[in-house]
């Protein structure tokens, strides 16, 4: 018999974290990146969904941390390390960024999808987490789910199908 496993699921501009035998997951990336962060031995993974690429961005004092990637890849460090997950042991895997509108303005600020997998990209090399795998780009949307068990991304994409990165 085969197990079924629960899946977590992170919402947009959110993070949460789970450990195996669950799966954690995230839908509605277009622009967006899905980040996860996993500790193969101990198989526990975080999963931060970010929309924007820094805080600066943010119109009010007070916002959601995971909907930036400056401030939601460091809540979700703190997340993982207060279950005991030490960060030189942590690897990361992301999807999304993508350019979902033509736009004929060509303007840096119209491409959210490429400067969020930027940031991201920027931020694990200070934190000096390696990315192990990575689809960014495109112009399609995507759906990821990870599976701690054995360190996979599975990506849905529009029109296009399932990949395991």
């Amino acid at each position: 018999m085969t197990q079924v496993s629960e899946a977590v699921k992170v919402g947009i501009a959110d993070l949460n974290i789970s450990q195996h035998p669950q799966t954690i997951m995230t839908a509605g990336l277009g622009s967006c990146i899905g980040l996860v962060l996993y500790d193969e031995t101990n198989k526990i993974a975080g999963l931060v969904h970010i929309m924007l690429p820094d805080s600066s961005m943010s119109r009010n004092q007070t916002f959601k941390e995971a909907k930036f990637a400056d401030t939601g890849l460091l809540a979700l460090l703190k997340l993982l390390e207060s279950q005991g997950v030490r960060k030189s042991r942590l690897k990361a895997k992301m999807a999304g960024g993508a350019q979902m509108f033509n736009s004929t303005n060509s303007s840096e600020m119209m491409r959210i999808g490429y400067r969020n997998a930027e940031a991201v990209r920027a931020l694990l090399k200070e934190q000096n987490i390696p990315i192990v795998a990575e689809d960014c780009g495109g112009n399609k949307g995507r759906t990821i789910e990870f599976m701690i068990d054995d360190s996979l991304l599975k990506i849905r994409t529009i029109h296009e199908g399932v990949t395991y990165i």
